[in-house]
């Protein structure tokens, strides 16, 4: 159920950042969905990690659950201080990286369709977080691609996996 949660919220911040990119949020309105979404996924990342349960499975989600944790509260911070996000694209690139290996090993290990989801999930967050690399820290004119790519894949990664576990349409 955690994880239905984190989706949905995953889903709307992201659904929600991209309509921003596209010109149809005030920056200081986005920040309340970042806020909300942060403290959620930071949250589950505490519960995965600290548990009496934990192991080292749920440690690493927690782990890279943190980075979408990172990525909302900086995105948050970004609109109250009105900077002009360099050091966030910096981040976004270690982010890419990161879970590079991430989708690759899900991928190739997945033997449910569930972990098929998942691997491609990583591939699409990870495109997603390259792409605002190039754009705030490259300076690349992506504005646009990238607020419909991040609509896109808040719909399709976050969204409706989110709300289909939450309903018991689908199981983990």
């Amino acid at each position: 159920m955690l994880l239905g949660l984190g989706l949905l919220y995953v889903g709307a911040v992201l659904v929600l950042n991209g309509l921003w990119l596209l010109g149809k949020i005030e920056d200081r309105e986005i920040i309340v969905v970042n806020v909300v979404s942060g403290f959620v996924t930071l949250a589950i990342s505490a519960y995965w990690a600290f548990n009496p349960a934990a192991d080292a499975a749920s440690i690493k989600g927690a782990a890279l659950t943190l980075l979408f944790t990172a990525t909302y509260f900086w995105v948050a911070y970004n609109r109250v201080t009105k900077v002009d996000g360099r050091g966030l694209g910096w981040f976004s690139l270690f982010v890419a990286i990161t879970v590079a290996p991430v989708a690759i090993q899900s991928l190739r290990g997945a033997d449910t369709p569930i972990g098929l989801w998942m691997g491609w999930n990583w591939v699409g967050w990870g495109l997603l977080w390259f792409c605002y690399f190039l754009l705030l820290t490259m300076k690349q004119p992506i504005l646009k691609f990238t607020g419909a790519f991040t609509v896109l894949i808040g719909i399709l990664t976050g969204w409706v996996p989110g709300l289909s576990l939450l309903q018991g349409w689908l199981n983990p």
